[in-house]
């Protein structure tokens, strides 16, 4: 029987880091609101995405899924909402990730899969949301070929966290997110060859917690959020920054 590769054991905190880019610019502030965002998805500049494919870790057939980038709207700006997967799920168990999951035969396509996902893992209802674009796809070393589907949340709202699959949902200022020093690359060796992702670590501060929680955002979470940086990094039509 054809053995099936699995993704790599390890802490990913504990993997060196290459470089941060302190060099890097941050996404100016008058790009981070929803008007901005809602005409850069309107009429976007030329592009191109940083992180399109991971090294595939399974011999699963590829599944197409759809995760949501809700942008919650807040006086104070935008943030993301984010969640942590619960230790016991078959993929990316444990990690911090956006809602979202497969897309199914009766969804009429991404959008729908990445709203009815939503609502059914954190409780999100889609009367909060105004999808707003997309990103590019996004293929996982597991299989999957995520759609990014962005879209602005308006508070007030409530959520309903599914427990099964969820772990904890909490919030990441966009403009934290949007700025390349918080972008750590890391590199290891895996299967004779190198592997490559960025993280980003965010330290929640909790009222019930004496210290912060430190979120750490990494792998497809984090190369979708680094593409979505480049998204609005990028300037007119025909032009490119770095």
């Amino acid at each position: 029987m054809r053995a099936v590769s699995a993704a790599p054991s390890f802490d990913p905190r504990e993997v060196p880091v290459v470089t941060i880019d302190h060099d890097w610019p941050a996404v100016p502030a008058e790009r981070l609101n929803a008007q901005a965002l809602r005409a850069r998805f309107a009429a976007p500049p030329l592009w191109t995405p940083e992180v399109v494919r991971e090294p595939k870790f399974s011999e699963r057939a590829p599944a197409d899924a759809a995760v949501l980038v809700p942008l919650v709207q807040h006086d104070d700006g935008l943030s993301v909402l984010l969640t942590q997967r619960t230790a016991h799920l078959p993929t990316h168990a444990g990690q911090i990730a956006f809602p979202g999951g497969k897309v199914d035969a009766q969804d009429s396509g991404v959008h729908a899969a990445a709203l009815r996902e939503t609502h059914e893992e954190v409780g999100l209802h889609p009367r909060h949301v105004e999808v707003i674009g997309q990103l590019p796809v996004y293929i996982t070393g597991t299989g999957f070929h995520v759609t990014p589907v962005v879209a602005l949340v308006q508070p007030p709202f409530e959520l309903a966290p599914n427990p099964g699959e969820v772990d904890a949902v909490f919030e990441v200022p966009l403009a934290f997110l949007m700025n390349p020093a918080h972008h750590r690359r890391h590199a290891m060796d895996w299967q004779g060859r190198q592997r490559q992702w960025f993280s980003m670590p965010y330290l929640q501060t909790l009222p019930e917690a004496s210290d912060p929680v430190e979120r750490f955002i990494w792998g497809a979470t984090a190369g979708m959020l680094r593409n979505f940086y480049r998204f609005l990094l990028a300037e007119g039509a025909g032009q490119e920054t770095r």
